[in-house]
């Protein structure tokens, strides 16, 4: 069991790195070098890594970790057409996320030809306390629940807009969940605004959340409520009606 913990945590301190050398995996990981480097040779040897004799890099195998359990839901084959539509309607990338710890894993998403610095793909994960559908999510989950993984979170203002204090978050966290949605604006990077809704199933469990990402200068957190939000709705509405609780 601690061979395999050992060999998850190397594989996943890779997330948005391109390459790493034993001691920067030993680092992140808080292995000792020897123990690092016995991990990373023993994905290499699988298949799961390379090495070109200085830098570890992970091997497009890895991708069948993640997409065996993404395959194994109905989410994301449910969602993505939906997605498909709603980002042609709106000429904006639109995705679908679920709740990891205290990420956001996304699970589909949409992309236009629209540049936002952030580079997402299905897999991803960022910071659900300044994010739309982390706070979508965190705000389904009971109140201690909430703030156990926002206390565990480590919480960095990422521009001057985050919010990082816990009375802060939970009192934002308390507002998304009367209003059914969350804007983030500019919290996550400048420039970016965001909407998120809940997605339920039949029975009314949050099982995910969805947004719209647009930038500050082509719309504003008005237009994305009166103009995005109904159309976000309607989704809610025809995924509750497939998703079997």
């Amino acid at each position: 069991m601690l061979v395999l913990e050992r060999g998850l945590a190397v594989i996943e301190c890779f997330d948005g790195q391109g390459a790493l050398s034993v001691t920067d995996v030993a680092r992140l990981t808080g292995l000792s070098r020897p123990a690092a480097r016995r991990c990373l040779l023993t994905l290499t040897t699988l298949g799961y890594a390379t090495f070109d004799g200085r830098l570890f890099r992970l091997a497009p195998r890895v991708l069948k970790l993640g997409f065996s359990y993404l395959s194994s839901t109905d989410l994301p084959q449910i969602i993505r057409p939906m997605l498909e539509q709603l980002s042609a309607t709106l000429s904006e990338s639109c995705s679908a996320a679920v709740l990891h710890e205290s990420d956001v894993l996304y699970v589909a998403r949409v992309e236009t030809k629209r540049i936002i610095s952030t580079n997402l793909r299905v897999g991803s994960r960022l910071p659900a306390y300044c994010n739309a559908m982390g706070r979508v999510l965190l705000a389904s989950l009971p109140e201690r629940e909430a703030r156990s993984i926002l206390e565990r979170t480590d919480r960095v203002k990422r521009t001057q807009r985050t919010l990082t204090e816990i009375p802060d978050l939970m009192a934002e966290l308390d507002r998304v969940r009367d209003q059914d949605y969350s804007v983030v604006h500019g919290e996550l990077e400048s420039g970016l605004l965001t909407i998120a809704v809940p997605i339920r199933d039949s029975r009314g469990n949050v099982v995910a959340a969805i947004n719209v990402g647009e930038h500050v200068e082509r719309t504003t957190p008005e237009h994305l409520v009166s103009e995005v939000l109904p159309r976000m709705r309607a989704l809610q509405q025809e995924a509750a009606s497939l998703l079997r609780g």
